[in-house]
């Protein structure tokens, strides 16, 4: 049992921001509880956090330290790792999150075998039934899990990211929409949007 319990307030502030409870969301919430515990929340843009997966616990993030893709001070990497790095920007501190995935128990390997069913051929109402059973004891085992063991942590990888700059916009010549001028690409003596780009390379 967690030796350190996690607010229910915060906990259904996530949900509420989510839509509904899942292993997924439990790690973000615990990671955020992590961050909340040793960093604080975000006031502005003090915090960052770049999280390494788009799941649902990213949700947690946004939703319980104020790091959000609008401030600038959540940055996503498309690694697929239920991993998150947490800076302060004031003194530097910094540490990345890791999740142990041993912290499911013996109900990982269920959940994952049913949810690859899920997605190939579909269940059973039987095997429904047993993935939802298997999605609420995971959730439970996250919830329940002591911090120390539920994540690894470690040095993070980088330094703190500079923070969010505001940039100009160009016209593309093409569908003549504004765009961040560095998303901007040259083909052809014009300046495009990367859709209009990319759409003249496959001409």
């Amino acid at each position: 049992m967690t030796t350190n319990p996690m607010d229910p307030e915060l906990v259904k502030q996530a949900i509420d921001f989510h839509g509904h409870w899942c292993p997924g969301l439990a790690i973000g919430v615990r990671a955020a509880q992590w961050a909340l515990q040793q960093m604080g929340k975000a006031p502005d843009e003090e915090i960052v956090a770049v999280v390494e997966t788009d799941m649902c616990g990213i949700d947690a993030i946004q939703a319980l330290i104020g790091c959000t893709f609008g401030k600038g001070n959540l940055i996503y990497k498309d690694y697929g790792k239920n991993a998150f790095t947490f800076y302060r920007r004031r003194d530097g501190k910094s540490a990345r999150l890791v999740f142990n995935r041993a912290a499911y128990g013996n109900t990982g390997s269920q959940l994952g075998s049913l949810h690859r069913k899920l997605l190939e051929e579909g269940l059973t109402p039987e095997e429904e039934k047993q993935w939802k059973e298997s999605r609420a004891m995971a959730s439970k085992l996250v919830m329940e899990a002591d911090l120390n063991d539920l994540f690894e942590v470690k040095p993070a990888p980088e330094s703190v990211p500079e923070k969010a700059r505001i940039l100009a916009s160009l016209v593309c010549d093409a569908c003549n929409e504004a765009v961040m001028e560095t998303r901007t690409r040259r083909m052809h003596e014009k300046t495009l949007c990367i859709p209009c780009f990319e759409a003249m390379e496959k001409r």
